[in-house]
């Protein structure tokens, strides 16, 4: 559906109201969800427009829908304009209400704002529930204050709500980025005993967490736990592992894990892959990194231009400069473009090995335009008494008068 199409729902409506056919709130209710859900707020909000030009008054669903909506993209002070609206008709805010607009000032406006919305809402009888609660605690651990996210979740229990696992994901989360492993592993225990569970996202924030503090056995034996009692192990879980082990030179342990994922019938995408070269070029494996590049391109995914970058400086490093010129000319034809990185890379592989056709090298960069790296090398070969064929110096002189020219021309131009 397009908005024009929704404009014939409209026309539609108007005249099913002219032949007498009976409209009730389900018909614009539906409206309005699904231009939400498209994410036309201007055309959920003139629903309510619509519905009382048709003599309906709007419920609270219709605005509660139309004011998720708005929240979501950040427009809270028109979903408070709607509010007022909805009390002048004397529909009440509820719960959900309420909550919207809460979630809303802690993303877009501020604690503040959101904070006087509770007491609001306390003030008129309405009473917080589970969700008013989680999001308070999402807010204060996203601020890292646990101190006083851990008050709100002593507040829930002693009034009679259940922490959900919306709660304890959102309490372990921010004890792990806080560095508090210890009550982030309480609060697992505790889930476990109530029968709830993690969620992979939280998974995957402890195994993170373990592998910073280089407690890699300790994060292996979880994933392995977590696995026995029914967890879904992803690529994030996979690839933070194989970071960890390649960071602490445990390359067998990283490939292993490597292969693990492959076989559980986990398709590695581009950043895994990127993962595995890089760790693979810092444990100097290079030609074993090239392989995994090849396997990558043979999936048709392009490696970014960092991983590239790392293979090229590995081979430089390791004085095979026909190896890495190879590999970045097979890179330009896969659609590889070479950055400043790449061309230092290769100027200091040159200069340091010094076992190149240096000629073809500056021909190379000139071709590319890219004279200012090709003048850089030209000059180091020269005070290092590097001779070079003559036609090296005309590419360049030629390069550098068209660049000249294009100059002029954007000058003119101004």
């Amino acid at each position: 559906m397009h908005k024009g199409q929704l404009s014939k729902v409209r026309e539609v409506l108007l005249e099913m109201k002219g032949s007498g056919i009976s409209l009730n709130r389900n018909t614009y209710n539906i409206l309005a969800h699904g231009s939400c859900k498209l994410r036309w707020l201007k055309e959920a909000a003139e629903v309510v427009e619509l519905m009382r030009a048709n003599d309906m008054v709007p419920d609270i669903w219709t605005y509660n829908t139309i004011m998720t909506g708005l929240c979501d993209k950040g427009k809270v002070k028109e979903t408070i304009s709607l509010r007022d609206d909805m009390e002048s008709l004397r529909v009440m805010p509820d719960e959900v209400t309420y909550n919207t607009l809460i979630d809303g000032c802690f993303q877009w406006w501020g604690s503040v704002e959101a904070f006087k919305l509770v007491e609001e809402m306390k003030g008129k009888g309405v009473k917080p529930n589970t969700v008013t609660h989680n999001i308070m605690v999402k807010w204060y651990c996203k601020e890292g204050k646990k101190d006083e996210a851990g008050y709100v979740v002593v507040k829930m229990v002693e009034t009679g709500f259940s922490l959900d696992c919306f709660t304890y994901n959102t309490m372990i989360n921010g004890y792990c980025k806080a560095g508090n492993l210890g009550e982030a592993f309480k609060m697992i225990d505790e889930m476990g005993r109530k029968g709830l569970k993690m969620d992979t996202f939280t998974l995957n924030t402890i195994v993170h967490k373990l592998c910073m503090e280089k407690l890699l056995k300790e994060a292996y034996e979880l994933t392995v736990k977590a696995a026995k009692r029914g967890y879904i192990l992803d690529e994030v879980t996979y690839g933070t592992l194989i970071i960890g082990y390649f960071k602490n030179d445990q390359t067998n342990k990283a490939l292993k894990l490597w292969d693990e994922m492959k076989e559980k019938g986990i398709i590695p995408s581009v950043v895994t892959y990127n993962t595995i070269i890089g760790g693979l070029c810092h444990s100097l494996k290079t030609d074993q990194a090239v392989d995994k590049l090849n396997e990558l391109l043979d999936k048709g995914l392009a490696p970014d231009e960092a991983t590239c970058n790392i293979i090229i400086n590995d081979f430089c490093w390791e004085g095979a400069l026909e190896k890495a010129f190879l590999f970045y000319n097979r890179m330009v034809e896969n659609s590889f473009k070479p950055d400043v990185i790449t061309c230092n890379i290769l100027l200091r592989g040159l200069c340091k090995h010094g076992d190149m056709d240096y000629s073809e090298q500056i021909t190379n960069f000139c071709t590319q335009g890219k004279y200012k790296e090709a003048m850089k090398l030209f000059q180091e070969l020269e005070q290092k008494g590097v001779s070079l064929h003559k036609s090296v110096y005309f590419k360049l002189m030629d390069g550098l008068l068209k660049r000249r020219k294009s100059i002029s021309k954007a000058s003119l131009s101004d």
